[in-house]
């Protein structure tokens, strides 16, 4: 209990650290700077701005009052980051729904961790924190990635190091921004699931892949299904739920090897047997630095 109350007495004290204009920090090299930079600091609710960067653009009001009752019961358990803006004043880089609960109980106060960054490395963080702790849809996961490659120029394999996620998996998600809009928002409102998303963005045609994104809904198609109609529309053009004997299984041979190729290439691999026992595997890629990239694991295989 008495290394608790130290605890608290320290975040105060910092607190009271910060609230010394003569003695403002405004960077890393400053006076007393090494004291509050990685402490944990209680911060005035009132001080601290919302993030522009935030990706979460969703809160369901539900879970933020659980929230809420939880705070009030235990007290926020995982500080939030802000970044120092200046005098008393902070900008919130990660736990937005920490900070909405709390106002939402009326706390004056919220332990957080503070940060001197630019807006540039704000923006990465508050991305990257948010794609590894809070529960982000599968579509605002995507946005984060993409948001990560247009305004950080961060590659796929930086990324990967950045948020501890295989390539093929950060692919996977930014493969779901090429769907319809209106599929995209049936994935952030759960009427579909990534998978059901990630069968269909193997259709080019917007047109046909909403038609399937309706069948989906109306019939509550599985992902299986929903895979088996694809791959019937690419071989025929037809939209329609292929019959048992239209989709025969794969050989076990082929059902053994087919994942492990799908992980190596970073993608859903097809492939095609005849009755004679003859096939093909083809590898889709998604741009010229997709294909480069598979050509150097090919190249690599030998």
């Amino acid at each position: 209990m008495a290394k608790a109350t130290k605890k608290q007495a320290l975040g105060r004290g910092l607190s009271a650290l910060l609230k010394d204009p003569d003695n403002d920090i405004q960077s890393a090299k400053d006076k007393n700077a090494d004291q509050v930079i990685g402490n944990i600091v209680e911060l005035d609710l009132n001080s601290i701005e919302m993030n522009p960067f935030q990706p979460r653009t969703n809160f369901n009001e539900e879970t933020l009052r659980e929230l809420a009752s939880s705070i009030k019961e235990l007290g926020v358990i995982q500080p939030i980051t802000v970044r120092k803006l200046g005098f008393e004043k902070y900008q919130l880089v990660s736990g937005e729904r920490r900070f909405r609960a709390s106002k939402l109980i009326g706390l004056e106060t919220i332990p957080a961790y503070i940060r001197i960054a630019n807006d540039q490395e704000s923006l990465e963080m508050a991305l990257v924190e948010n794609i590894q702790r809070q529960d982000l849809d599968p579509i605002e996961i995507a946005l984060s990635y993409q948001r990560l490659i247009d305004e950080i120029q961060l590659t796929q394999e930086q990324m990967s190091d950045r948020v501890g996620k295989k390539r093929s998996t950060i692919a996977n998600y930014l493969r779901l921004l090429k769907l319809d809009p209106i599929i995209q928002t049936g994935i952030r409102d759960g009427f579909l699931t990534m998978g059901h998303g990630r069968a269909i963005i193997n259709i080019e045609d917007q047109t046909t892949q909403l038609e399937i994104y309706e069948k989906i809904l109306s019939e509550k198609l599985s992902v299986r299904a929903t895979e088996n109609l694809v791959r019937h529309y690419n071989s025929t053009s037809e939209v329609k739920v292929p019959t048992k004997k239209e989709t025969e299984e794969l050989p076990k041979y082929v059902k053994k090897g087919i994942t492990a190729f799908s992980e190596y290439f970073g993608h859903k691999i097809d492939v095609k047997v005849s009755s004679n026992g003859k096939g093909k595997i083809t590898i889709p890629f998604h741009s010229e630095e997709d294909f480069n990239r598979i050509k150097k694991l090919v190249q690599g295989a030998k």
